[in-house]
């Protein structure tokens, strides 16, 4: 049975560097840190694989680098896990966990798993009155430079959500045609 193609994020602990599964190739990156400017310098990973560790992050905190690479939120049993065993994983449970998650109606992707911490209003206030230090004087803007601000965030918050609606979109066909 043809594997779908996954991207994850391993980490290589003595070298010190990340290294992408993308779509069953390996690409080191030239630093420590996964964004879009990491990925144009990557380089083909040509050292031994065994070496490589699951990364417990799969998120991608750059929206440039997060619509190329489509990581999954990949069960915490297998983080840590070296390429040989996650490839094992993937090949015997991995449309199976897919399947599961697209049926509870969960997101797969690492994308989607991003939580904002939430205040309760009657502590936010409390938090804001307490001490005359976090007193802010409100900017000199006029209506209309803040209405246009506003409404390119939330054009980029509708680009952004229609992106990985339309990758989840994507996976969802491809688990649900799949024949297991």
């Amino acid at each position: 049975m043809p594997l779908r193609p996954i991207d994850a994020i391993f980490v290589h602990p003595k070298r010190r560097l990340y290294v992408v599964y993308y779509r069953g190739e390996l690409w080191e990156l030239p630093r420590m840190k996964i964004d879009d400017q990491s990925w144009q310098n990557r380089q083909p990973y040509t050292d031994d694989s065994r070496g490589l560790y699951l990364s417990i992050h799969q998120t991608i905190s750059d929206p440039t680098l997060a619509q190329k690479l489509r990581t999954l939120n990949l069960p915490a049993a297998i983080h840590g896990s070296t390429l040989p065993r996650f490839e094992a994983w993937w090949e015997a449970f991995g449309f199976k966990w897919l399947k599961d998650k697209l049926a509870t109606g969960e997101s797969p992707l690492a994308a989607h798993q991003v939580v904002v911490p939430k205040m309760d209003a009657a502590k936010a206030f409390d938090n804001q009155t307490a001490s005359p230090s976090n007193y802010q004087a409100a900017p000199l803007n006029n209506d209309r430079t803040i209405k246009q601000k506003s409404g390119e965030q939330k054009t980029a918050a509708v680009a952004d959500t229609d992106v990985f609606a339309d990758m989840l979109a994507d996976l969802a066909n491809e688990v649900l045609d799949q024949k297991l």
